[in-house]
């Protein structure tokens, strides 16, 4: 069974940097597409970021320009570097396979912003 343990959230201030990481029990290497995810209160799980294993990644529109992702596959870990924090950026992010796997569902790290 796959494990993925988020790792890195906390409190922080707007316009603060944050570095997420998502430890896989697995090699990832071959897994072909890895992202982050977030949900905020009262709201759907929303995709965050992407990478595949050619390196290439996707962001959404709310994060783009502000946060990076990448993957280290000899460590099994996905990074998630986000900076310029907003308010509005305040979720418990997870990681997982892109498109999600239900299986693959770990316990998230809270990222909260605010002065």
């Amino acid at each position: 069974q796959v494990q993925l343990v988020e790792s890195g959230g906390g409190l922080v201030q707007p316009g603060g940097s944050l570095r997420l990481s998502c430890a896989a029990s697995v090699s990832i290497s071959s897994i072909s597409a890895m992202a982050w995810y977030r949900q905020a209160p009262g709201k759907q799980r929303e995709l965050v970021a992407g990478i595949t294993t050619g390196a290439r990644t996707n962001y959404a529109d709310s994060v783009k320009g502000r946060s990076t992702i990448f993957r280290d596959n000899a460590e099994n870990t996905v990074y998630l570097q986000m900076n310029s924090l907003k308010p509005e950026d305040t979720a418990v992010y997870y990681c997982n396979r892109q498109p999600p796997r239900s299986g693959y569902w770990g316990q998230g790290t809270q990222v909260t912003v605010s002065s």
